[in-house]
C-alpha cells in the first residue's frame, strides 16, 4: 500500500513537471521570440538605421530587447539608435544595462562617458574613461576625453568663482567655453541665462533656458523663468504656452498657476482690444486698452502699448485733439515708435497743422527709410501743407476735416450771406466780398462732392487750373450760382444748397 502511495505521488509529480514545461513554452511563445525572430529584427533595424529611418528602426530593437533581455548588444544598438535620434538621455540606461551585462565592454563605456561628459557630468565621465584606461591604457580617444574633463572642471570652477563675485561678463564669457564642452548641460545654461538677465539682456537668457527645459526631466523653474521673460518683453502669447508646459508638469503648482492667471487674464484684453480695432469699434478697443493698463501697471510694454494703439484709435474716430495729446505722451515714452509718429501726423492733418504733420512724418522716415505707407503719408502731408498756402476750403467755410455734408452747408450758407456783394457799397469792399464770395462758393462746392473732397483731402486742389486737364488757362469753368464775379453790372446772386 506504502510502495502504491508511493507510485501516485510519483506520477502526480511528472504530471505537474510537464505542465511546467508546457506552460514555459507557451509564454515563451507569447513573451519571448526565437533566436532566427531576434536576429531578423536586429537585421531589419540594422538596414533601417542605415537607411535613415529611425524609428522604424528603433521599433525593431525594442522588439529585439524584449526578446533577448540578456545580449548586451541588442542593449548597445538601441542605444545608438536613440543617439542617432538626439535622445541621450533615453540611449543612458540601455548603455547602462550593456556594460552591467558585460562589465570589459568598452565601447559602451566610451559612449557613455561621452554622453555624460556633454551632459556636464564630469566626475562620472571620468569613472568611466578611467575605467577604459584601465584595461586598454593605449587607448587614444580615452585620453583625450579625459583630458577634455580636466579642462572642463577646470572652466566650470573658474565660471563659479566670477559669477560668485558678481563678474557676470566674465562669468558668460567662461560660460561659453563649458556649454560648447557640455551642450546638454542644464546647469550652466541656466547659470548663463541668469547672468544675461542680470546684464539686461533676457532675449539671450531665453535661448537659454529653451534648450534647458528640455534637458532635466521635470524643470519646472525653467519653464516659469521662461514665461515670466516673454511676458517682459511683451510676448504675451508666448509666456502663456511656456507657463502651460509649467502647469503640464504640476498643475498645482503655486507659483505657475498664479502667474497663469495673470498672463492669460492680461492676453485675453489684448486679444480682444485688438479684435475690436479690427471691427472699427475704436471707442471699445481704446475701453480694453485701458483695462490693459489697470491690469499690468509695472510693465512699461504693456502700457506704451495701450497709448500707442488708444492714439490710433482717436485718430480713426477723427478726435485730432485728443488724439495729439495721446499720442504725444506715447511719443515721450517711445521716441522712435514710427507708428506713433504716423499717427500723430494723421492727427495734426485733422487739425490742418500741416507743417507739424510733415515734421512728423519725416522723423519717422528718418527710423524707416524704405517704409512705404511713411513715404507716401510724408508726400500727402507735403502736398496739403503747399496747398494750405493756396487756399485751404476746410479753412474758408470754418469747419473741420470730419465735417459732414450738413455742416459745411450750413458754414456756407452762414459765410454766404455775411460775404454777399450786395451787403457792400464801395468799390474796394465789393472787390473783396467778391473773392471772398468764389472762395466761399468753390469751397462748398468742392467739399460737398465726395470725389472732389478725396482730391484735396490727398492733397490735389480740384478747382487748380494747373491740376485740370489741359493744363491752366481761362475759360471752360462755369462759376457758382450762375454769374461772372469778373464781369461788370450789378450783381445778382442766388444761393444754392
Amino acid at each position: 500500500m506504502e510502495s502504491g502511495r508511493r507510485r501516485g505521488m510519483s506520477s502526480v509529480m511528472s504530471s505537474l513537471s510537464l505542465l511546467c514545461v508546457l506552460l514555459d513554452l507557451q509564454l515563451d511563445g507569447v513573451f519571448g521570440a526565437t533566436p532566427v525572430e531576434i536576429e531578423h529584427h536586429l537585421e531589419t533595424g540594422r538596414k533601417l538605421l542605415a537607411a535613415g529611418q529611425l524609428a522604424e528602426a528603433l521599433s525593431h530593437y525594442h522588439s529585439a530587447v524584449e526578446g533577448d533581455s540578456n545580449n548586451y548588444l541588442t542593449y548597445y544598438k538601441r542605444a545608438a539608435v536613440f543617439l542617432a535620434m538626439g535622445k541621450s538621455k533615453s540611449a543612458l540606461p540601455d548603455l547602462t544595462q550593456a556594460i552591467q551585462l558585460k562589465p570589459d565592454f568598452l565601447a559602451a563605456r566610451l559612449q557613455r562617458g561621452n554622453i555624460l561628459l556633454k551632459q556636464g557630468s564630469t566626475q562620472e565621465a571620468r569613472e568611466d574613461f578611467e575605467a577604459v584606461l584601465k584595461r586598454s591604457p593605449d587607448n587614444e580617444e580615452a585620453h583625450d576625453q579625459l583630458h577634455k574633463v580636466d579642462e572642463l572642471e577646470l572652466l566650470q570652477e573658474e565660471a563659479q568663482e566670477a559669477h560668485h563675485r558678481g563678474d557676470y561678463v566674465t562669468t558668460v564669457q567662461v560660460l561659453e567655453r563649458v556649454i560648447e564642452g557640455s551642450p546638454w548641460d542644464p546647469e550652466s545654461r541656466e547659470l548663463r541665462a541668469e547672468c544675461f538677465i542680470r546684464l539686461g539682456e533676457p532675449r539671450k537668457a531665453i535661448l537659454d533656458l529653451s534648450p534647458a527645459t528640455r534637458l532635466r526631466a521635470d524643470n519646472r523653474a525653467a519653464f516659469l523663468k521662461l514665461s515670466q521673460l516673454h511676458y517682459s518683453l511683451g510676448d504675451h502669447h508666448d509666456s502663456l504656452n511656456q507657463v502651460r508646459e509649467c502647469l503640464k508638469l504640476d498643475q498645482d503648482d503655486k507659483e505657475c498657476f498664479a502667474h497663469y492667471k495673470q498672463v492669460k487674464k492680461l492676453s485675453k484684453q489684448l486679444d480682444s482690444a485688438e479684435e475690436l480695432i479690427s471691427e472699427q469699434r475704436y471707442q471699445e478697443a481704446i475701453e480694453k486698452y485701458e483695462s490693459v493698463m489697470r491690469t499690468e501697471p509695472n510693465i512699461q510694454f504693456y502700457s506704451n502699448k495701450a497709448r500707442e494703439r488708444i492714439c490710433f484709435c482717436l485718430v480713426k474716430m477723427k478726435s485730432g485733439e485728443e488724439a495729439v495729446d495721446i499720442c504725444s505722451e506715447a511719443h515721450q515714452r517711445e521716441p522712435q515708435n514710427i507708428h506713433i509718429l504716423r499717427d500723430r501726423a494723421e492727427a495734426y492733418i485733422q487739425l490742418q497743422e500741416y507743417d507739424k504733420a510733415v515734421e512728423d512724418y519725416q522723423e519717422a522716415r528718418e527710423f524707416d527709410q524704405d517704409n512705404q505707407e511713411l513715404r507716401e503719408g510724408l508726400d500727402r502731408a507735403q502736398k496739403l501743407l503747399k496747398l494750405s498756402r493756396k487756399r485751404d476750403y476746410y479753412k474758408i467755410l470754418g469747419v473741420s476735416r470730419s465735417a459732414n455734408k450738413q455742416e459745411i452747408i450750413k458754414a456756407y450758407r452762414k459765410l454766404a450771406q455775411q460775404w454777399h456783394p450786395d451787403n457792400f457799397q464801395s468799390e474796394t469792399e465789393k472787390k473783396e466780398a467778391e473773392k471772398k464770395f468764389i472762395d466761399i462758393a468753390s469751397a462748398k462746392e468742392v467739399l460737398t462732392d465726395p470725389e472732389m473732397r478725396q482730391k484735396f483731402d490727398s492733397g490735389e486742389d480740384p478747382l487748380d487750373p494747373e491740376n485740370q486737364q489741359g493744363g491752366g488757362g481761362g475759360g471752360g469753368r462755369e462759376w457758382p450760382f450762375g454769374f461772372n464775379p469778373f464781369e461788370g453790372g450789378n450783381y445778382h446772386f442766388k444761393l444754392q444748397n
